[in-house]
């Protein structure tokens, strides 16, 4: 039906399955960095990584005027 030899159908279904089980362990360890940067669902204190944005954002922008 595919048009394709048995051994063709063969070597496209493991090269498809390696690619997609590579492009799976990207993504976990993508969504792992992404978690250790900022966590989905916050702590009690919040995001602590925001605490100091807006001083930061003052500064930079004091600097520049």
């Amino acid at each position: 039906m595919s048009g394709l030899s048995e051994s063709e159908a063969q070597e496209f279904h493991g090269i498809f399955v390696t690619s997609f089980i590579s492009f799976i362990v990207v993504a976990i360890v993508a969504h792992f960095l992404a978690w250790k940067w900022r966590p989905w669902l916050p702590s009690a204190k919040g995001y602590a990584l925001l605490d100091n944005a807006t001083a930061t954002a003052q500064s930079v922008l004091s600097t520049l005027v």
